[in-house]
């Protein structure tokens, strides 16, 4: 199951303690941290990977609002205040769901379901058939971006830690997957698990020897769990 770290960013200990409580009750949201300012908040982003933010709007020093403003990259935001007057503002900043205290564990519920249904997996799509034109795709998430990759353009993927990194020749996305993941998906496709960290396009390999593999200049290893199978199917490989 897929985890969200999450922060509560939150100056009053009771409403920190019910948001705490809840975030417990939710097997896949995890609890990195209570902030109670913006500030202190500021600098768990810098030391933590944060994907959802449970944000007061009324905080000391740096409210809520302009907290969000300043994030260069937000991670999802949804925000929890007893005043409902700031809600359009807050969708304008594209919060996920803006919570009015006190808040029922129900209404939380539907909050944080969909933070977990912007974070699917992707799925592959075709292009009406048109013979030999017809390409694969998939579309993965990018920060709150779906972002399309041909399947076709992909030289290969690496696992980095929660995230992968998928590299074309003309660029390299992270999205928040596990290359396990990706590997089911691509299965029928033109690639090959090569290492526990890697993935690649078989038609794009430049060269081989029984240790590592060159793509597009890049040397990548062939972990030695995989390497029987590798080299046995890239023999065969015209």
């Amino acid at each position: 199951m897929q985890k969200f770290n999450c922060i509560i960013v939150e100056d009053e200990p009771l409403a920190a303690e019910v948001l705490s409580d809840y975030i417990r009750q939710v097997p896949f949201l995890q609890l990195k941290g209570v902030c109670m300012d913006a500030i202190y908040a500021m600098e768990v982003l810098q030391g933590e990977h944060i994907d959802l933010i449970f944000l007061d709007i009324h905080l000391p020093k740096l409210k809520g609002l302009a907290f969000i403003k300043a994030l260069k990259n937000p991670p999802q935001i949804i925000i929890t205040s007893a005043y409902q007057e700031y809600a359009l503002e807050g969708y304008e900043l594209n919060v996920v769901d803006y919570l009015l205290k006190p808040i029922e564990f129900s209404r939380f519920l539907m909050a944080v379901n969909k933070v977990r249904q912007q974070a699917v997996q992707p799925i592959v799509m075709h292009l009406p058939a048109t013979g030999p034109a017809e390409r694969a795709y998939l579309f993965f998430n990018v920060s709150k971006k779906k972002v399309k990759v041909y399947l076709d353009e992909i030289l290969y993927i690496e696992s980095l830690k929660e995230y992968i990194g998928i590299t074309t020749r003309q660029k390299t996305i992270l999205t928040k997957f596990q290359l396990g993941e990706i590997e089911d998906l691509l299965a029928k496709n033109n690639f090959l698990r090569i290492h526990r960290s890697f993935i690649v396009a078989k038609d794009k390999i430049d060269a081989f020897t029984a240790t590592d593999i060159e793509i597009n200049g890049k040397p990548i290893p062939i972990g030695r769990s995989y390497k029987e199978l590798v080299l046995r199917i890239l023999d065969k490989t015209p």
